[in-house]
């Protein structure tokens, strides 16, 4: 606002000023509401009654008092399990998608081969494919795995290889591993390093912020996906809480599942709250060491 529509004179003005920070504040307030609004409700809800959250659903705020239901989501739910699956199908996804990521951004930009190009380009080609249109020959493809007969539908295979395919993670280490000094690769070379070594001494020290990035990224993308769990993990007991929900709101108390979906919505939250700060702080020194 003060770049364009105001000239410095009028920024000067008292009640030019005190009129921004009105304006300013009721932004930031608007989107603290609507960003930590429902979530704020979701939480008093499940901390009241299902007739008060019924008959009153912004009274609920005032009748914050029964945190039994937490314990009922883990006393007669099996909660623990389905978290622990959910946990484990985000953290292979995380870990299988850094790799592929890695492989494939280090050959297109730093080992550099004349196929380079067209395997960036089919690689880009991929984002603007609409997900749906993969499920059939995916889905295929991991229940008779490359017509060899092995199947591995109800296995956390089946959900951590199709992560690791992920466009947008490849682009985006890509783009930023063809940052980094080319001299560093150079100079490499000239004391005998081979392509691993200059992956593990040089590439990877350096790509330590995005790659967290893309884990991240893609631990919070396998916590809330549903479609594809729904249809390869049938079996109960590696079933991820997102798959279960609908069943967890068929056979539970209202306040007690909105219990539950705290649960599963503070987990990936926090897991944002405490990484993000490491992250961009390591990712605002490697572009200064960078400059």
């Amino acid at each position: 606002m003060s770049g364009g529509i105001l000239t410095p004179a009028e920024l000067r003005r008292p009640g030019t000023r005190r009129t921004l920070l009105v304006v300013h504040a009721c932004v930031l307030v608007g989107l603290v509401v609507a960003g930590l609004g429902p979530l704020l409700w979701l939480l008093a809800a499940s901390l009241g009654e299902t007739a008060d959250v019924l008959s009153d659903p912004l009274g609920v705020f005032g009748r914050m008092a029964q945190w039994q239901h937490y314990v009922e989501a883990f006393r007669g739910v099996d909660t623990a399990r389905l978290l622990g699956n959910t946990l484990a199908m985000a953290a292979g996804s995380a870990v299988v998608t850094v790799i592929m990521a890695i492989s494939a951004g280090y050959v297109i930009a730093i080992l550099r081969p004349r196929w380079a190009p067209l395997l960036s380009g089919g690689i880009l080609a991929t984002i603007f494919l609409p997900a749906i249109v993969s499920f059939v020959p995916l889905y295929l493809t991991v229940t008779d795995l490359f017509g060899t007969g092995i199947s591995l539908q109800n296995t956390f295979w089946a959900v951590w290889l199709p992560a690791g395919a992920n466009a947008f993670a490849v682009l985006l280490v890509t783009g930023y591993l063809r940052g980094i000094p080319r001299e560093l690769v150079e100079a490499a070379e000239i004391d005998g390093a081979g392509p691993l070594r200059i992956l593990w001494s040089i590439v990877l020290p350096l790509a330590r912020p995005i790659l967290g990035v893309v884990a991240l990224l893609a631990a919070i993308g396998a916590w809330k996906d549903y479609l594809w769990p729904s249809l390869v993990l049938t079996d109960p007991k590696l079933r991820p809480i997102s798959v279960a929900l609908p069943q967890l709101e068929r056979t539970n108390d209202l306040t007690t599942f909105f219990a539950i979906l705290v649960i599963s919505a503070l987990i990936p939250i926090a897991l944002f709250l405490v990484f993000q700060r490491p992250l961009l702080a390591s990712a605002g020194l490697s572009a200064g060491m960078k400059d």
